[in-house]
């Protein structure tokens, strides 16, 4: 455990080498935060009042909930589209810039915006086959029980592990999303192996760290209730949404270009001169075997 957490650490700060050298990455994760909050706005909040309406209509019309289980899928589904639509578009901003600073350019906003727009149709596509996967685990483990949250568990982390470099993948080539799975599975099989699970990664760190600062922010909450002082009370709260924003905006724009690095690893065999080829290659590790 403990190695694995060094490993983890190791990988962290070479993301955040690769970060400081690129400050302008972290815009993307600050662009995908707000259009999930419009999209939340605009649809997320209408699509669950209105499924709450037709669940009572159709509740009340058939003595059973068929009919509003059956929209709350189809809204789910249309969610799922535009909320992953969104937060793919602004990942390959992020992975593209970072890979094409690993080939030596010099990214910038604009052009990992213009990239991501280049690659929307596959995108898009990529979108729809995930929801669809998201929809199809979800209905597993709401009518299975223990059994299904175990059955959809299992296949969300294959599902996890064979798209794990799809991004990296869409962001440099021209290629469905179909395509961009099977060689995401061939290159993650091929580096890795078939039988791994993820090892501690970045967001292991930065999981603590966010953890750290709710813990610091709510001490300091305390103790400036204690001042019974509106302004300060009102002051904290501002530093500690502040402090825990920043912390997830860098967190994703270190774990982007963690997958970056993979990705370029998996694919070339080579490396970013700030990252370990131990650390990548530690990054998955064989299942355990049971006797």
């Amino acid at each position: 455990m403990f190695k694995s957490f060094e490993n983890s650490w190791q990988l962290a700060k070479a993301s955040w080498a690769v970060l400081r050298a690129n400050k302008q990455l972290m815009w993307f994760p600050i662009m995908a935060g707000i259009s999930m909050i419009v999209v939340f706005i605009l649809f997320f909040i209408p699509a669950a009042v209105l499924t709450g309406i037709m669940a009572m209509v159709t509740g009340a019309a058939t003595s059973d909930n068929s009919g509003g289980e059956v929209l709350g899928f189809i809204l789910m589904f249309f969610m799922y589209l535009v909320s992953y639509s969104v937060g793919i578009f602004f990942n390959t901003a992020l992975i593209g810039s970072a890979l094409h600073y690993m080939d030596g350019e010099t990214p910038t906003v604009s052009s990992g915006l213009a990239l991501a727009r280049s690659k929307m149709g596959t995108i898009i596509g990529y979108a729809l086959i995930s929801a669809t996967v998201g929809v199809i685990l979800n209905a597993i483990r709401e009518r299975s029980g223990i059994l299904g949250n175990i059955i959809s568990g299992l296949i969300g982390m294959a599902w996890n592990l064979a798209t794990f470099l799809v991004v990296p993948i869409l962001a440099l080539n021209d290629i469905s999303p179909i395509d961009a799975i099977k060689q995401s599975a061939s290159l993650f099989k091929k580096t890795w192996g078939e039988q791994v699970v993820g090892n501690f990664s970045i967001g292991a760190v930065i999981g603590l760290l966010a953890l750290a600062v709710l813990i610091g922010g709510g001490l300091i909450m305390a103790l400036l209730a204690a001042t019974k002082s509106g302004l300060l009370i009102v002051i904290g709260i501002v530093i500690f949404v502040l402090a825990f924003i920043i912390v997830v905006v860098i967190g994703s724009a270190m774990d982007g270009i963690y997958k970056a690095a993979l990705y370029r690893y998996a694919e070339t065999g080579q490396l970013p001169s700030d990252f370990d080829i131990d650390m990548i290659q530690n990054a998955f590790r064989p299942k355990k075997k049971k006797n």
